[in-house]
């Protein structure tokens, strides 16, 4: 891959229209919440991303950063937990395009229905990420042109909506309103940090770069800035045609096409074709996580970390087909689990995002605890890309980065003046007894084998 690649790749993993609607739920003030992580967040996470993947430019990434500071038992609770949560993400995202699909074309269509649909697409990209890296990159790359094409849409549309002198915009855009509170859509706050992770998953891929040390600084700069514009400037298009109290996680982004480009042929025309884009990055999404978080499972269980199923790879590609095949069947014992108990398809997405987003973060705390512990351990090593400032600042967006993360889990799994969500709770707490059980039945083969 090259540093085009690399962008699209970036661009693809963090750009997420599944979140968009999420957090212009929150009202006017997410447009405050989105400057106030990007500046104290999203641009310091980039930071130590470039970092660690220019000075350790292993393949795995996320666990080999982990590995090297903490050893290996710690870095395979990080993979676990970074795999399992791509298992449930993968469901959500299959579950958000049933449900965007079934509105676009089948409005009628049962939650059973869509249920089949999601298991059926979860074994379309489990193909997909068993095919080489050569072939299966363009589905991100495709997806993150289209993406783009359908955020700038999103936001030209916004735009000249709010500009036509007799609408009424349906949120008040008063200085008063961008105030943060602490208000009922203020639990999706969390999903704007969630939003801006994913700069590390390249580096899964690290030895099938040209050139990491000079290509990772490049890439994260030019995809951090096209995805900050796209997600602030997203999100006002949507509270300008919706009332943020009425905006469905689910549904919210067809709502927002359909308003903005209104009934004519031509309007429908172009909303249908921008609801198609969004359904194919859907699963480019899918697709990137996938590809990233497989190889660093199988990477973790080469180091005899994770059950050897793991670490099976494809007898042509090399591409990490045992991880694949157990994320597939996973996720679709997930949907048919989360489907028995979930009323709707807003409910179903919501409960697999969350648990997913829970188990996403805490790897991240091990990933910037990594790196500061790698500047003590290893202050001598070749730095091609270093974070700027000094120790000071080191420890600074360290702690910053630590304490944002851990809030965010939390939100995850409270919801301010409702209290914890319990399947949340309890879902994130058995995926991590699980990984215990895993590495414990790893020691077994290991012992076996000898």
């Amino acid at each position: 891959m090259g540093v085009r690649d690399m962008t699209l790749f970036t661009v693809s993993a963090i750009l997420l229209l599944d979140t968009l609607a999420a957090s212009a739920s929150i009202g006017v003030s997410s447009i405050f919440w989105w400057g106030l992580m990007g500046i104290i967040f999203f641009i310091p996470y980039g930071l130590i991303t470039a970092e660690l993947g220019t000075t350790y430019p292993e393949q795995g990434g996320i666990y080999s950063w982990i590995r090297d500071a903490f050893g290996t038992r710690w870095g395979t609770r990080a993979i676990w937990l970074y795999w399992l949560n791509t298992v449930l993400w993968n469901a959500s995202i299959f579950i958000l395009f049933t449900g965007v699909f079934s509105q676009m074309f089948f409005p009628t269509m049962s939650m059973s229905t869509q249920l089949i649909i999601a298991i059926t697409l979860n074994w379309v990209v489990i193909f997909i990420t068993c095919m080489s890296l050569s072939i299966g990159k363009w589905v991100p790359n495709m997806g993150a042109t289209l993406k783009t094409i359908t955020f700038i849409a999103i936001v030209i549309g916004g735009v000249v909506y709010a500009l036509q002198p007799d609408v009424k915009l349906a949120n008040d855009f008063s200085w008063e309103s961008f105030k943060p509170q602490w208000s009922g859509g203020t639990q999706y706050v969390s999903t704007i940090i969630y939003g801006m992770l994913g700069f590390e998953l390249m580096s899964s891929a690290s030895e099938e770069m040209k050139n990491p040390e000079r290509d990772i600084p490049r890439s994260i700069l030019s995809s951090g800035v096209i995805i900050f514009l796209c997600y602030v400037l997203g999100t006002f298009a949507i509270l300008a045609v919706i009332p943020s109290a009425e905006i469905n996680l689910v549904e919210g982004l067809v709502d927002t096409l359909q308003k903005l480009f209104g009934d004519s042929q031509l309007g429908v025309l172009i909303a249908t074709l921008l609801g198609i884009f969004a359904l194919f990055t859907f699963i480019s999404n899918a697709v990137t996580w996938a590809m990233g978080c497989n190889r660093a499972a199988a990477e973790s269980a080469i180091d005899g970390e994770l059950p050897n199923v793991f670490a099976i790879e494809h007898p042509k590609y090399g591409t990490p087909t045992g991880a694949s095949i157990l994320m597939g069947a996973s996720s679709t014992a997930l949907l048919l689990a989360y489907g028995a108990i979930a009323g709707t398809n807003e409910d179903l997405f919501w409960l697999l995002f969350a648990a997913s987003a829970v188990l996403f973060m805490l790897p991240y705390i091990g990933v910037v605890s990594a790196f500061y512990r790698a500047r003590i351990i290893d202050p001598d090593r070749p730095r091609p890309f270093r974070v700027p400032g000094g120790k000071p600042v080191v420890a600074l967006i360290t702690v910053t980065c630590i304490f944002l993360l851990t809030v965010t889990i939390f939100l995850f799994m409270y919801v301010p003046g409702n209290g914890f969500d319990w399947p949340v709770v309890i879902g994130s707490l058995t995926c991590i007894a699980l990984g215990e059980v895993a590495i414990r039945y790893a020691e077994y083969q290991n012992k076996q084998s000898r």
